[in-house]
């Protein structure tokens, strides 16, 4: 019986590390911010057809297991006046290639922005499901070439399924660990002996 009650405290353990998991994944793990220098792609007044496009030489490949992830990427630039940064999926490499300097002969409206764009000023989110991307830039009207300060910063949760599921298992091992060291059928009896 005592030797029960011992090897009731791995499985109490094992479902306390679970709670403590889903507890961190509720308020959410902040990673460190990133801070880079970009090159503001110019786009002057006298650019026949709009502003070129640059977009990064490789795709950004998310794998599956981020479905089991809630990771939110927040990017944030420093010179929302001059340029526009965005999120489109890798499949705009085909169409519109990047050539050595990173620029592509597309425009901005000739792409579907997964996250960001000429729409949002300073910064946005965005949500990292499994796929391949690639981050795209560009100047605004009468922008020259320059340099801006991009910060990158991320916040990781499990997803409310592994949530649920996690926190489910640690409430069974907790109360399955419960049983091992103090069995209920012992307290009934002795409560109906009493």
């Amino acid at each position: 019986m005592k030797m029960v009650r011992v090897l009731g405290v791995l499985p109490g353990f094992v479902g306390f590390i679970c709670l403590l998991l889903v507890g961190a994944s509720l308020f959410g793990i902040d990673l460190d911010s990133t801070r880079v220098d970009a090159t503001t792609v110019p786009c002057l007044d006298d650019d026949a057809g709009g502003c070129p496009v640059g977009m990064t030489g490789e795709d950004f490949f998310v794998p599956w297991g981020f479905s089991l992830l809630d990771v939110q990427v927040n990017i944030e630039w420093s010179e929302p006046g001059k340029a526009w940064i965005g999120v489109v999926d890798a499949e705009y490499a085909e169409v519109c290639p990047p050539d050595s300097n990173g620029l592509t002969t597309c425009e901005a409206d000739d792409f579907e922005f997964v996250a960001g764009g000429p729409d949002y000023e300073d910064e946005f989110t965005f949500s990292l499901e499994p796929g391949e991307y690639r981050f795209t830039s560009a100047g605004r009207d009468g922008s020259n070439l320059d340099d801006q300060l991009v910060t990158i910063s991320s916040t990781i949760h499990i997803s409310w399924v592994g949530e649920v599921l996690l926190g489910a298992i640690g409430i069974l091992l907790m109360i399955g660990a419960i049983e091992m060291i103090y069995p209920i059928k012992l307290f009934w009896k002795k409560f109906v002996e009493a």
